[in-house]
């Protein structure tokens, strides 16, 4: 059964840094591209990033690029997602998920597999 979980939420002030971690298991790790998205309350799904199942090709939304760094560790089978320069907009639950083939894609839709998500709170 596929499962993601992710860790390294948490409260920061403005202008700190995170580094969100995406587990996934009971799936061939390199046989799927990564995607993260966030959720505030009251608001629609967005895109953050996505990366590609070699590590290529990474993507990210027009409100996190330059300060938002996705990245492999094949080592370990997990996917990072170092958050610099934090602003209390980037305040929401952050969420992995995982889509079989070589690239992710910015729709939510195009992916199967979900975590339960981890809370990022960024006070100014």
């Amino acid at each position: 059964q596929e499962r993601l979980v992710e860790t390294g939420g948490g409260l920061v002030q403005a202008g700190g840094s995170l580094r969100l971690t995406c587990a996934p298991s009971g799936l061939t790790f390199n046989h799927y591209a990564i995607g993260w998205f966030r959720q505030a309350p009251g608001k629609d799904r967005e895109f953050v990033s996505h990366i590609g199942w070699r590590g290529t090709s990474p993507e990210y939304g027009d409100s996190v690029k330059g300060r938002f760094t996705v990245s492999r560790d094949y080592a370990k089978n997990i996917v990072h997602l170092q958050m610099n320069v934090l602003k209390p907009e980037d305040t929401a639950g952050y969420y992995c998920a995982a889509r079989p083939g070589p690239y992710g894609s910015r729709r939510s839709s195009d992916f199967a597999s979900w975590g339960q998500g981890t809370q990022v709170t960024v006070s100014s």
